[in-house]
């Protein structure tokens, strides 16, 4: 095993790690860190100053993957100022190209897929012990999914994976192909994970999954992800339970049963609906039509009429038709999302839409992007508007990004806060008057004498 390396292996090194795409890559980022800790390395937040770079990578869109060619290309210029660097590759464009990346880019040391993480220390030292590039994917994650050891990017909110993979095919997606089937984590591991991360002081963790809703269909005996909500509401100190990213057809009633009677589980669902047009739900193969999806909606507001819900929608799908795409506008509205992660149709390799002949012009799909993100954006600031005037609970994430006298956070239906306050708020949860809203986040200031809320 990595870990049984000589004193002089373990001697410390540094490792950086730029992180790509969706949650699950920045979980499997902490996996990587906790991995090579193991073997010596320790986490440099500054890439001139690393003895390894990891680029964990996502293939979710064309320019996704460009972006990690660009960041390779700058990657090589410093192996060639510093050859006793090391560059490593993994994720789901790792996954998807293998070995080909050395073809383009003959300098990587390492590459490795998004099944076979566990063996990131071994790579790493069969690389740097015998001076040359290493090459290892794998196709199916391991028959029982190993603990790994992570290193968290944050000490009050955790990210915890339950399931890997993804059993649907849409039309347009790449990630079955990168990502696998679906396979659970048991109850007891994730419960083992939980209670380790409340007795360090951790607030709130996000499940996580390319299909969440999905979880433990595949274990013995089965359950679901509401059973799993439920089995955590023991954490008392645990204060919010929220899960990403799930399919319509698996977010089953009890799952919403589950997120209305625990109370740390926030009222929060981000439920991908991709398109209004029944025909282009067809097309994707989503399994679902829009009347299905309204339901479902119509069933969490009825339990819970203040819950956020957030989707995703693609625009100019091959044949989308304007009249099809005025139909996901006219949901956008209908439905009252909270926010919408909207992307233009992007083919994918290894996907059955990519070689359909009515593609749609570029030009086209961006001028419908276009639109689509303004009706997205006039919903969203009606809906945070409504917060106005309203006291909010808010988990104080640290400086905001854009101005560093606020403090930024997130209420618990992820509504984005910033407010004035001391630094030492960081990781606590506060009480904060929402005083104004934009489409993307709200302004207040903090109630009671700054005090934080009693946990």
């Amino acid at each position: 095993m990595a870990g049984n390396s000589t004193l002089d292996e373990k001697a410390a090194r540094r490792v950086f790690v730029e992180t790509f795409g969706c949650q699950m890559n920045k979980a499997d980022s902490e996996n990587m860190l906790g991995l090579l800790g193991e073997i010596g390395y320790e986490q440099t937040l500054d890439s001139k100053q690393a003895d390894l770079l990891i680029l964990n990578t996502c293939a979710i869109r064309e320019g996704a993957e460009d972006k990690v060619f660009s960041y390779l290309g700058a990657w090589g210029k410093q192996k060639r100022k510093r050859p006793e660097l090391m560059i490593a590759v993994g994720g789901c464009v790792a996954q998807e190209k293998g070995g080909s990346i050395l073809t383009r880019m003959p300098y990587i040391d390492i590459v490795f897929g998004t099944h076979n993480l566990n063996r990131l220390p071994d790579l790493v030292l069969k690389a740097r012990n015998e001076k040359k590039s290493v090459v290892e994917i794998v196709q199916e994650l391991p028959e029982d999914l190993p603990e790994l050891p992570v290193i968290r990017q944050s000490d009050f909110s955790a990210w915890v994976s339950v399931i890997y993979g993804c059993d649907y095919n849409c039309t347009y997606c790449i990630v079955p192909y990168v990502r696998g089937r679906e396979k659970s984590r048991t109850a007891e591991a994730i419960e083992k994970e939980i209670e380790e991360l409340t007795a360090a002081g951790y607030l709130e963790v996000t499940l996580l999954g390319q299909n969440v809703t999905a979880y433990g269909h595949d274990l013995d005996p089965k359950i679901h992800l509401g059973d799993l909500i439920r089995r955590l509401e023991k954490y008392k100190d645990l204060k919010r339970i929220r899960f990403l990213t799930g399919h319509p057809r698996d977010l089953q009633d009890g799952i919403i049963d589950a997120v209305y009677e625990v109370e740390s589980a926030c009222e929060y669902f981000h439920i991908p609906i991709q398109a209004g047009s029944d025909r282009t739900l067809r097309r994707m193969a989503r399994g679902y039509q829009v009347d299905f999806y309204k339901r479902l909606i119509e069933k969490i507001r009825n339990k819970m009429p203040e819950a956020a819900i957030t989707s995703d929608l693609i625009v100019g799908f091959p044949g989308e038709t304007e009249q099809e795409f005025m139909d996901t506008v006219n949901l956008v509205e209908e439905i009252q999302f909270d926010s919408c992660n909207t992307a233009a149709y992007s083919p994918r390799p290894h996907t059955h839409s990519a070689s359909w002949a009515d593609q749609l012009p570029e030009h086209e799909k961006y001028e419908r992007l276009r639109f689509l993100n303004s009706v997205v954006g006039d919903v969203s600031h009606k809906i945070n508007k409504r917060y106005v005037g309203r006291r909010e609970e808010v988990l104080v994430e640290g400086e905001s990004q854009r101005d560093a006298t606020r403090l930024t956070g997130r209420t618990r239906t992820n509504k984005v806060v910033n407010f004035e306050g001391d630094k030492s708020l960081k990781g606590k949860l506060v009480d904060v008057e929402i005083q104004s809203a934009n489409p993307w986040a709200l302004r207040g200031s903090l109630c009671a004498a700054a005090v934080p809320v009693n946990i």
